[in-house]
């Protein structure tokens, strides 16, 4: 497997996933507690995959 290629763009915080998604920190942090979109919390801290969110969004508009 070739790293380089297949690395892993990871948004920690929900201040960071809510700036991907466009979104007030204060609704990103409830759609992170109910489920409503692709995330872990480690640690304490939110977790998200960048290309995830993105697509997970794309998906659900169309």
């Amino acid at each position: 497997m070739d790293v380089k290629n297949d690395k892993i763009d990871l948004v920690w915080g929900a201040e960071g996933i809510a700036r991907v998604i466009g979104r007030s920190p204060r609704v990103t942090f409830h759609l992170l507690t109910t489920g409503a979109i692709p995330a872990k919390k480690v640690g304490g801290r939110w977790v998200a995959e960048r290309g995830k969110l993105i697509a997970f969004f794309l998906e659900t508009a169309a």
